[in-house]
């Protein structure tokens, strides 16, 4: 699958479908995320046409359709491919009724019971035949045991056909029972073929869904792929509590491990807090960071910069081989908060001038508990202190030699780098960064403790 339709669909996913965050599994936090498209950050942004199409022609209706047939063959894949490993199962296993057990069990019993009493009875009437063939033979035999020897083979030759006829409905019972247990073993068998075609089909489906979506792709033109690699590696800092009705500061530094210098860099930052229940939790708009507000602000610039939406990229600028920036982010939780876990996870994505672009795949997380205010308590007045004079005054803020030296700007400004070309891929980079960086917390949020790929 091509990675600009992955980002396609977390974007869509994101902005449509926040549910994602509360079903994302543990193995998300491990899955690559994807570059952006046009498409995708148009979508992200509201700025779709009356007809359906982003600002550069987009057809988002279709590529919706076409995301969501995808995502049902992909499913249907998953789950007959469930289907048919239980199947196997069953096969192995004899899985039939067990009433159909029990029966055949029963009816093995009594057929062996049946035979065993014909036997008897046979070799009773032998018996009787030869006592009477004794006392016919006996010259001094009465007639009272000639008639008493007489009604014991009679007696006998009736038991006899009692126990056979038993013994033949006995044996056509257990035959019955015999072929339907048998009957459904080699239906499981049968069972697990039809779901292996099952498979086979929805397999064609699934190709055939993920051509489709290639070849709307191929169609847009000027869709350049972006590659996901760990070009860019983010670590994050914080305090372990923060108050309800507090801010607190974090540090993210973003490092250059690509082994080269890279011409635009940016950082996607997300923090939410996590219910006390996934119950409670409205899958439409799950809103798990009504009570964050997050600041950015780098060595460079001095100011606070609001972090309007969590798809906004804080545009790094340029940073060389090795080099790395550093972003400190303030947190402000709302009085209104209550005690719970808390997380902030970020991640890098970078264009350059040769129009080559990436997201990482490591993403950076820090765990933190929210708790109860603290009551303030009473401090001592301070002491006066002469006032500062004009020569002492605090000196300008430096930015550090590792970090670029063009302006650090958020969301749509893209600095100086707008100019040379590698800046206007980050704004579309940015709403899948953010999307990426959401769907992957997501995954380490239900987790609860996975750690981040530090």
């Amino acid at each position: 699958m091509k990675i600009r339709r992955l980002l396609a669909t977390a974007v869509a996913a994101a902005v449509t479908t926040p549910v994602v965050l509360l079903s994302a599994g543990p193995a998300f936090a491990e899955t690559p995320k994807p570059a952006a498209s046009k498409g995708a950050t148009a979508r992200d942004a509201g700025q779709e046409d009356p007809d359906g199409l982003d600002p550069d022609g987009l057809d988002l209706a279709e590529l919706e359709r076409l995301e969501a047939a995808y995502a049902a063959a992909e499913q249907k894949v998953e789950d007959l491919k469930a289907e048919l490993k239980q199947r196997l199962k069953d096969v192995d296993a004899n899985a039939v009724d067990p009433a159909l057990k029990t029966e055949l069990d029963a009816a093995s019993e009594a057929a062996e019971a049946a035979v065993t009493a014909k036997e008897t009875a046979a070799a009773e009437l032998t018996a009787a035949k030869d006592a009477l063939t004794a006392v016919e033979a006996d010259p001094e035999a009465t007639p009272e045991e000639v008639e008493a020897a007489t009604a014991a083979v009679t007696a006998a030759e009736t038991k006899l056909t009692e126990a056979t006829g038993a013994a033949a409905a006995a044996d056509l019972r257990h035959k019955a029972a015999d072929k339907a247990y048998e009957e459904a073993v080699l239906e499981l068998t049968k069972a697990y073929h039809r779901t292996e075609e099952k498979l086979r089909a929805a397999e064609r489906e699934l190709a055939d869904a993920e051509a489709a979506l290639d070849a709307f792709w191929d169609d847009q033109g000027g869709f350049e792929e972006c590659v996901v690699d760990r070009s860019l590696v983010s670590r994050l800092t914080g305090p372990k509590k923060v108050a309800a009705g507090s801010s607190a500061d974090f540090s993210l530094t973003v490092r250059n491990a690509s082994g080269e210098d890279l011409d635009a860099v940016s950082a996607v930052v997300s923090a939410i807090q996590l219910p006390e229940s996934w119950d409670d939790v409205d899958e439409e708009h799950p809103n798990l960071d009504k009570y964050f507000t997050l600041e950015w602000q780098t060595a460079s610039d001095g100011e606070w910069n609001d972090l309007t939406s969590q798809f906004d990229p804080i545009e790094l600028g340029p940073i060389a081989e090795g080099g790395k920036a550093d972003v400190t982010l303030r947190l402000t939780v709302d009085a209104a908060a209550p005690a719970g876990e808390g997380v902030v996870s970020a991640s890098g994505e970078y264009g350059n001038e040769d129009g080559s672009c990436g997201i990482s795949e490591q993403y950076a997380r820090f765990d933190f508990d929210v708790v109860e205010p603290v009551e303030a308590t009473p401090t001592p007045a301070p002491t006066a202190t002469p006032s500062p004079s004009a020569s002492s005054a605090a000196p300008a803020p430096v930015r550090t030699s590792t970090a670029s030296n063009a302006p650090v700007q958020q969301g749509g400004t893209r600095g100086q780098l707008a100019a040379t070309g590698a800046g206007d891929r980050l704004p579309e980079l940015g709403a899948a960064a953010g999307a990426a960086v959401v769907l992957g917390a997501g995954a380490v949020f239900v987790a609860r403790r996975r750690k981040a790929d530090a």
